[in-house]
């Protein structure tokens, strides 16, 4: 079974190792053995091995940009210095901060042991903290996005694609207010989440390729820079792109906090996307719906004592790691704020971003998992929807009344069929019957319809009222326009 060893914590080099099932947060025992494959993904970015790793390549990056301005920089320097970087110990480093009290200062020192004796004056020379730790988070929050969040989206994505397609003509019952409203089709309604969750995606794109560093030193005016070299700017452009990364157009001791900010903002939208599928899905599989069902294995257990349960728990577990997760925003908002030039009030709470991009993670997972064996009951959307037509009222037929009424030139049509339909909710009749006894309306609406090519003949207007699904508008076409843009944008 894995492990993680205390000792770096505690700085005891004999403190036993602790199983991962003695571990805390559920992120690190529960969901890291269920999903396996997403946290290989996220480990290289995210983990404490990982934050300490970039800050050390942040630091030879900058002894590399030292070399380069100074036009010393040979490829066996190039060669030894990042060498050096991979022979790192984070469980030194932290055995070294039980020392130091300050970690970049423990990386510092053990760094410099492992460098060529002739270059480890330059490890962070002319750097604050925060010129590596601000960068080093950039590099890494650019990299878990691009390397494990979009890819895990576009997956999503993609099979939301199939879905809006796949069901793109299947006549569904539209909702608005937990009421029946018009027909749509179910692909329309999936359409919904593959448009929105398809620009949220563009967006981290855009914003994960903003995220800036900085190596303007400790009040971010470059005072101890401008010691070192002519042009710190130039000092500062070299050493972030070693990185693959920018200046920050203003620095205090901390990089401008708003591309970090905007990016997981844009994130908890794509989150709140997720979950709202995920609220939509799950009413979706109630008993008096059962639209849709979620795939359930031959072994699978739906409860400990009703052996028939076949709970939609997958969307809903998706809805409480967004319960968990999403208030997080509200200390990115607050990290927002430091005074003056720096204050260290963000020194914990920044730490837990790892968590919540892991959080967003595992239930865009578990959602790509729910989509990949969703079953959609066709028999049952169309039942669902005539059912709504020919039940008590039958308002989803309503309103292509009111319109066709009011087009053949009746001011107050839309008033007409509100009666006709309360009349047919008195009568306890459907609105296809309750409309076939006015025979003045019908005739209207029937010479409307004609008129517009939707029926050959008037006498075929009853009909159209009793099938609701041939009153679907472009549901079926706005699917398969939405699925064929976002799958040509994200098809690898």
């Amino acid at each position: 079974m894995e492990t993680v060893t205390s000792s770096a914590a505690c700085g005891s080099e004999d403190a036993p190792s602790r199983p991962i099932f003695r571990n805390i947060s559920p992120l690190d025992h529960r969901y890291s053995v269920s999903e396996e494959k997403l946290f290989a993904a996220l480990v290289p970015w995210l983990s404490e091995e990982a934050a300490v790793a970039a800050a050390v390549k942040a630091e030879i990056a900058l002894a590399l940009a030292h070399l380069s301005i100074r036009g010393e920089l040979t490829a066996e320097l190039r060669d030894a210095l990042e060498g050096a970087a991979n022979t790192v110990d984070v469980e030194a480093v932290y055995q070294e901060e039980a020392k130091t009290r300050h970690n970049i200062r423990a990386l510092v020192n053990v760094l410099k042991t492992k460098v060529p004796l002739g270059v480890a004056h330059l490890i962070h020379l002319g750097a604050t903290s925060a010129d590596i730790l601000d960068t080093a988070l950039a590099y890494r929050i650019r990299g878990a996005t691009r390397e494990a969040v979009l890819p895990l989206l576009k997956q999503l994505e993609l099979l939301l694609c199939d879905l809006t397609e796949r069901e793109a003509q299947t006549p569904q019952v539209g909702r608005t207010h937990g009421q029946y409203a018009v027909p749509i089709t179910a692909g329309f309604a999936f359409a919904e989440y593959v448009s929105r969750l398809g620009k949220s995606i563009v967006e981290l794109e855009r914003r994960s390729a903003e995220l800036k560093g900085k190596l303007a030193g400790a009040a971010g005016a470059y005072n101890a820079s401008a010691l070192l070299v002519r042009d710190p700017e130039e000092l500062e452009r070299r050493y972030l792109a070693e990185l693959g990364l920018e200046p920050s157009e203003h620095a205090t001791q901390l990089v401008e906090p708003e591309y970090l900010l905007r990016l997981l903002l844009e994130m908890n939208a794509a989150f709140g996307i997720i979950a709202n599928l995920a609220d939509d899905l799950r009413h979706l599989q109630r008993s008096e719906i059962a639209e849709v069902r979620e795939g359930f294995g031959e072994d699978q257990v739906g409860s400990s004592t009703m052996p028939h349960k076949r709970n939609p728990w997958n969307s809903e577990h998706v809805k409480s790691l967004w319960k968990v997760f999403m208030p997080r925003a509200t200390t990115f908002f607050m990290d927002q704020i430091s005074e003056h030039q720096r204050d260290l009030s963000n020194s914990a709470s920044q730490r837990f971003i790892a968590d919540y991009i892991t959080g967003f993670c595992l239930a865009a997972s578990r959602m790509a998992g729910v989509i990949a064996g969703l079953g959609v009951d066709r028999s049952r959307m169309l039942q669902n929807l005539r059912n709504a037509a020919s039940g008590m009222a039958g308002g989803v037929m309503a309103e292509p009344a009111y319109i066709l009424l009011a087009e053949s030139g009746v001011s107050d049509a839309h008033e007409a069929i509100r009666k006709l339909t309360l009349k047919a909710e008195r009568e306890g009749i459907c609105f296809a019957e309750a409309l076939a006894g006015e025979e003045a309306l019908l005739s209207r609406i029937a010479d409307q319809m004609a008129a517009l090519g939707i029926i050959a003949a008037p006498g075929e207007a009853l009909r159209f009222f009793q099938e609701p699904e041939r009153y679907r508008g472009l549901a079926a076409k706005k699917a398969r326009e939405i699925a064929a843009k976002y799958r040509a944008l994200f098809h690898a």
